[in-house]
């Protein structure tokens, strides 16, 4: 078969892009649930006491284990369910090395209407990528039942 591969060679090996597999760290775009970027290095819930759109602290033990990437000065952080758009979080520290969201918290605040009484599960997998499943008062995820309608009282007498 004369002509076959065109006579390029070294291109790579396979036959082409149809052989070729995705990268696992490239979550696929049908999955409904985002968290397919490698493996988690650390999970931590934080529940929203006071202010959610005030500084937020995080707990000592995951300022212990970021603190071998060179405390990093920013977060990235995303809902779950939202794919691959991030939001920069600035981290700050206290003297005693506790590590705190500040700058731009407050808008990842507002934007997931987050209230007093929210459960945060935030996912780590490294390279300053958190993301976050945001569970409210009723203990449900938010975006399972957030444009379902709120149930109401008025229904049970």
């Amino acid at each position: 078969m004369a002509g076959r591969g065109g006579g390029r060679r070294g291109r790579g090996r396979g036959r082409g892009r149809a052989a070729r597999s995705p990268s696992p760290a490239t979550p696929s775009a049908s999955s409904p649930e985002m968290d397919v970027e490698g493996p988690v290095l650390f999970e931590f819930v934080l529940v929203l006491k006071g202010d959610p759109r005030g500084i937020q602290r995080l707990p000592d033990p995951f300022a212990v284990y970021v603190a071998g990437d060179d405390r990093p000065g920013t977060l990235h952080l995303r809902e779950a369910s939202s794919g691959f758009y991030r939001w920069i979080v600035d981290v700050i520290y206290d003297g005693r090395g506790k590590m705190y969201l500040h700058i731009g918290w407050e808008k990842f605040a507002r934007h997931h209407r987050l209230e007093a009484g929210f459960i945060l599960l935030f996912t780590y997998y490294g390279d300053r990528d958190l993301s976050v499943k945001v569970f409210d008062e009723t203990r449900c995820r938010r975006d399972n039942h957030d444009n379902h309608g709120d149930s109401t009282d008025e229904e049970d007498d």
